[in-house]
């Protein structure tokens, strides 16, 4: 009987081991380029490890808050737009970017297209982590300094409606 409750025990023991060292949400996190390709509305963001009032901008543009609603359309060519919505201290733009995603290290990578500008030559640009995706909502995290730890300003879309 004690023999039985032993093996018992180590089972039980290795099964939580294995299961505290699998990848949390790795079904989640295998984002590809299909699944960003297409109409999204920035719904809201949030923060991870920096408290929202050490956010000044998001991508050079301004408040983060301006970003509130803004639509993302990313063609499956990498060009694409952003639109912010305009509203309080917020300025009404339309912003051509040119946009990658890597399915194997899961960023999103995109940069500032102005008119003139070719997208070879544009050397500087943003690089985000996939968080999660699927055929209706994304999920992307912006690096930000502070502190030691990471930490991330989310941004949570939707898709589009045609």
């Amino acid at each position: 009987m004690k023999r039985i409750f032993l093996i018992a025990a180590i089972l039980c023991s290795s099964l939580m081991v294995l299961q505290s060292c699998s990848p949390k949400g790795a079904a989640s996190t295998n984002v590809s380029r299909g699944n960003i390709t297409g109409n999204w509305v920035l719904n809201d963001i949030t923060f991870d490890g920096v408290p929202q009032s050490a956010v000044k901008s998001l991508f050079d543009e301004g408040s983060y808050t301006c970003f509130i609603g803004s639509t993302w359309s990313l063609t499956n060519s990498g060009n694409g737009t952003y639109t912010l919505p305009g509203g309080g201290k917020c300025v009404a733009k339309t912003q051509s970017i040119f946009w990658s995603a890597s399915p194997k290290d899961q960023t999103f990578q995109f940069k500032k297209i102005f008119e003139g500008d070719k997208a070879k030559n544009v050397t500087s640009g943003y690089r985000l982590l996939l968080s999660s995706g699927n055929g209706d909502n994304l999920v992307i995290k912006s690096p930000v300094e502070y502190g030691t730890s990471p930490a991330y300003i989310v941004l949570k879309f939707t898709k589009a409606v045609k």
